[in-house]
Order: structure tokens, then C-alpha cells, then sequence
């Protein structure tokens, strides 16, 4: 049996029926995460309740902070991006956003997103137009951007992940991960991983991370003055795999990082909680499969989760870094 948290969104549009079991495997999973939270040290508290913000979405994606409490987030197959405001009011910010995923807000209000089914990377213009900044790499389209993280010398890294060939099955090519450069010149930085997925900086931006939907490690590399990357590792292994197309997968998805460089990574079994040093601290457990993950709200402590087809958040002893969305 197939599970349909990672049935491509043009599927879900194309068959109605794929909607409903998405619904019924979201419950599923959900009464398997119900679990009793177990505290994890300056991270969150014993017996931590997650929320369920709103519900009744198609495919929830790319949460990040507006810098006032508030939360931006994406829902890839309606092809929307949401705002929910500090007081608990969610409007429709953009629509028809041809499959944006993931989200970065930067700190001059550039809204950048990962377009999915429109294969670039863009960015949001105030008049509601859409500017592209990344289309293709050396004359070849890119195929179908999933997640970016900018830097604060203006460029963007990146993933590219192949697109699946059917529901929940991997594509026999490993994905691609890019950075742009400040003056825009696209390079390539690694080819090896089999669906790089979610992507972050540390705080110092001297290491990238980048999680493997398809495998059981996140990876981080060293960043280098030019923003090329060296050294690529197996920074920590994501615990409770399940069975994969290739073996074991962690279903690694977002990222987020805490004001204490922590890597905060979405996967099947909950949100992994990884240390500086790659030590493996915890699991927030979860009533839903999880997308994506950011911290928001007035000081940063709600960590809000984007499910298939629900928000959740729950509040956390730990806070947002500063003077970053995500």
C-alpha cells in the first residue's frame, strides 16, 4: 500500500478519488503519531499539545514568519499562498502560484518561492506580479524546484529534485542541489543525493544542511567564500525509517533552524531535533504527517507545522532565530 503524502499535486488534481484516501492515510497516521510528548531540554516541554490551527486544505506546504507574529504558507495543489495574522485571521495572499513549495521572506519583505510546477525560482513583487530569478541552469530547465535558502550576500541555494515517475515511488535519478551567486550565475553544488528536499543555512552561514526525502541521513556541507560548498557529510541519521523505493527513508521534508542553531527536520516520524554538533536530541511527535516546519507568533516560540491538509502548531520552549524568517 501506497501512502499518498507524497502523491504528486498535478495526480491529486487529476484524480478526485486520491483526495479522499489522502484524507483517510492523513487519519491513519495521524492515530499512529499520537503519541505522549517526551521532553527534550530547551527544546519543548513534557506532554507539549499540538493544535490544529485550520484544516479542509489539499496539500500544505512552505511555512515561514512574517516578522510581526504572523506566519505565511503555501498550498501546493490549489496553488495558493496563505497569511495567518498574530490574531488568528488567514487570508489568501496570492493565488495561482503554479505549485510554489517552499517560502523565505527577506528581511527588506521580498517574498522569494520555490515553484514547483512552474520550474523556478521566483520572487513575489509588491503589485502582485512575479519576478522569475532562477529558469534554467547552463540552457537546461530546472524540474521542479522544492525548497531555497538565501544568504546574506544575495544569493540562493536550492534543491531540484527529479520528479517521481508515480504515487509515492522514487525517481531511479538523484535530484540536484544549485546555488544562485549574488550576481546571478547559477552553479552546481552536489548530484548525489537521491531527493534532496529541505534546505538551510546555519546561523553563521558556514554550513548548508540538506535533508533526504528518500534516505535515512541529513547531510551538511561546508560553505566556502564563493558559496560553493566542500566536504559534504552524513551530518545525522534520522531515526525510525520506514521502507523505501531504495532501501531506507527518513521521509525527510522542511527545515527550520531555533535562535540556537538547532536544525528542527520534518520526517515520518515526527520533527527530529538535531544539535550544532549533529547530535540527535528528540522527536516532537505529531497528529499528522508534517510537511514543513517554522517558528512564528510574538516571540517566536510557536512552532507551527504545515500537515496535508491542516496547520498545527504547538508552543515550544525554544524561539526563531533573529534577523532570519526561517
Amino acid at each position: 500500500m501506497f501512502k499518498v503524502s507524497e502523491v504528486s499535486p498535478r495526480a491529486m488534481k487529476r484524480f478526485p478519488l486520491l483526495s479522499f484516501i489522502a484524507f483517510v492515510s492523513g487519519l491513519i497516521s495521524g492515530a499512529a503519531f499520537a503519541q505522549s510528548q517526551i521532553a527534550i531540554p530547551g527544546v519543548i516541554a513534557a506532554n507539549a499539545r499540538v493544535e490544529l490551527v485550520k484544516d479542509g486544505y489539499r496539500w500544505l506546504e512552505g511555512p515561514v514568519s512574517d516578522g510581526k507574529g504572523g506566519l505565511y504558507f503555501t498550498d501546493l495543489s490549489a496553488s495558493r499562498i496563505y497569511h495567518l495574522a498574530p490574531a488568528g485571521d488567514i487570508t489568501l495572499w496570492r493565488e495561482n502560484t503554479q505549485g510554489t513549495n517552499g517560502l523565505f521572506l527577506l528581511p527588506d519583505g521580498r517574498m522569494l518561492g520555490s515553484q514547483g510546477g512552474g520550474k523556478r525560482i521566483v520572487e513575489f513583487m509588491d503589485d502582485g506580479s512575479v519576478r522569475p530569478v532562477v529558469t534554467a541552469v547552463a540552457g537546461q530547465p530546472l524540474r521542479g524546484p522544492n525548497d531555497l535558502i538565501p544568504d546574506r550576500k544575495g544569493g540562493i541555494y536550492f534543491t531540484d529534485p527529479a520528479p517521481r515517475p508515480g504515487p509515492d515511488i522514487a525517481p531511479k535519478e538523484p535530484g540536484n542541489l544549485y546555488y544562485m551567486r549574488p550576481n546571478g550565475d547559477v552553479v552546481f553544488l552536489d548530484g548525489a543525493i537521491q531527493r534532496p528536499n529541505g534546505i538551510t543555512l546555519s546561523l553563521d552561514e558556514r554550513t548548508l544542511y540538506v535533508d533526504d526525502t528518500e534516505g535515512e541521513y541529513l547531510y551538511a556541507f561546508d560553505v566556502q567564500p564563493d558559496g560553493s560548498v566542500k566536504n559534504k557529510r552524513q551530518f545525522a541519521k534520522m531515526l525510525e525509517p520506514e521502507k523505501g523505493t531504495f532501501g531506507m527513508k527518513s521521509r525527510g521534508d522542511g527545515m527550520a533552524l531555533d535562535a540556537e542553531g538547532r536544525v528542527y527536520v520534518t520526517t515520518g516520524a515526527g520533527i527530529q531535533v538535531i544539535s550544532p554538533k549533529g547530535q540527535h536530541l528528540g522527536i516532537i511527535r505529531l497528529p499528522a504527517l508534517a510537511h514543513n516546519v517554522a517558528f512564528a507568533g510574538p516571540k517566536r516560540q510557536t512552532l507551527y507545522l504545515t500537515g496535508l491538509t491542516g496547520l498545527y502548531r504547538v508552543e515550544v520552549l525554544s524561539a526563531g532565530p533573529q534577523g532570519r524568517s526561517k
